[in-house]
């Protein structure tokens, strides 16, 4: 029976194999001297390949996204179309939204488009490396006004204008992943983390989206570009 399965951390031994050395990409193997083989995971320093600031992706919100909303009420009457994502759980699709407590599911289009990209091509990736498959795990997304000073009284960080605010912005885990079955072995979360690092990695390359690398959210922040 397919199930809702959320990868936890591993030990110190498994977590020097994340995102978090000094050099640019390398596999668990050794510090490739040529482009890695296919298939092969590869590891980045997330800190300093996803160091867009609030200001960046602010920057790129304000352009493609909707004007801030006061509260939920105002959703359907957004200045720009919202798209609702998620709904019910279907194991295999390219993301699964997570139970949302202080943001509402809706983007919009160009940001639900990038969405389905990351997921589509996390999925493709885990094919090619041989590791069972998985659906990414959407943590946060459209925020109002309201949302935020709810938010502030938990989390210093939301005290500023919030990106989430214009429907371009999702959070997406890298700890927790959502596995489509009970069939096989488990996947090393170290491991999901990179094939969706090297998928991020990809498309900020493409000028899709800005990336930051949120430590004590344990998520990926993205917002798209265009």
């Amino acid at each position: 029976m397919n199930r809702l399965l959320f990868i936890s951390m591993f030990p110190v031994a498994c977590m020097l194999l994340s995102c978090s050395g000094d050099k640019g990409g390398y596999t668990a193997d050794e510090e490739p001297k040529t482009k890695s083989k296919p298939n092969r995971i590869v590891y980045w320093n997330c800190n300093r390949e996803f160091n867009d600031m609030n200001d960046t992706h602010l920057k790129a919100a304000q352009s493609v996204g909707i004007k801030p909303l006061a509260s939920r009420e105002e959703i359907t009457g957004a200045s720009k179309k919202l798209y609702m994502i998620g709904g019910p759980l279907r194991f295999g699709e390219p993301y699964v939204v997570d139970k949302l407590t202080h943001s509402s599911p809706f983007l919009v289009k160009e940001a639900v488009d990038l969405l389905h990209d990351i997921g589509n091509a996390f999925q493709d990736s885990l094919r090619n490396k041989h590791l069972p498959p998985y659906s990414v795990l959407v943590s946060s997304v459209l925020r109002t006004d309201e949302d935020v000073k709810k938010l502030t009284k938990r989390n210093i960080n939301a005290s500023q204008r919030s990106v989430h605010c214009y429907g371009t912005t999702v959070d997406i885990s890298y700890k927790r992943f959502v596995k489509h079955d009970d069939e096989g072995k488990d996947a090393n979360q170290a491991h999901l983390k990179a094939v969706l690092a090297e998928v991020l990695r990809d498309l900020k390359k493409q000028g899709r989206c800005y990336v930051k690398h949120e430590v004590k959210q344990a998520c990926f922040h993205i917002t798209v570009r265009k």
